[in-house]
């Protein structure tokens, strides 16, 4: 079965093969040794101990299931060319027409989405609505909050 095709950055995909070496290294045999000593304490119905330790085996487990069908499919964002418009990896200048304000986002895949941070997914509707908009065209956004009007100032 082939997972759906994912972008993400050089580095975002560093940090995952890191989280994925420490759960299987570490979190999944702690999670193990606490299963072992919950079994120890006697009757496995009415120890809590025992249910949180296989509750977090479980979510441990579905996390490296995650991880590693990502990494199958994930597609490494490389270098692009602004004079194209923009497109995932860029960091895009806007500013909002009706307030004057300017944000800069970068544009990455689903997993590195921090919109707290200025990185929005090429999948959100205000990433998909810049891909392929060059500098000085202005682009109508409809969001929860509204339709708001942003002009791309830069692409770098």
């Amino acid at each position: 079965m082939s997972g759906k095709q994912t972008y993400i950055t050089l580095e975002g995909l560093e940090r995952l093969k890191q989280e994925l070496i420490t759960l299987k290294n570490t979190k999944r045999k702690d999670v193990l040794e606490r299963i072992q000593i919950a079994k120890e304490y006697g009757d496995l119905s009415e120890n809590a101990e025992y249910t949180d330790a296989r509750d977090e085996q479980a979510f441990v487990e579905g996390r490296i299931a995650e991880l590693e069908e990502f990494m199958k499919n994930a597609i490494i964002i490389k270098e692009q060319n602004k004079n194209i418009g923009v497109n995932i990896g860029n960091i895009v200048k806007i500013k909002d027409k009706s307030n004057k304000t300017v944000k800069e986002y970068e544009i990455v895949g689903s997993q590195e989405s921090d919109p707290m941070s200025g990185k929005i997914s090429n999948e959100s509707p205000l990433g998909k609505a810049f891909l392929g908009h060059k500098v000085g065209e202005t682009i109508t956004v409809s969001l929860p909050k509204g339709v708001i009007e942003y002009e791309i100032v830069e692409i770098k």
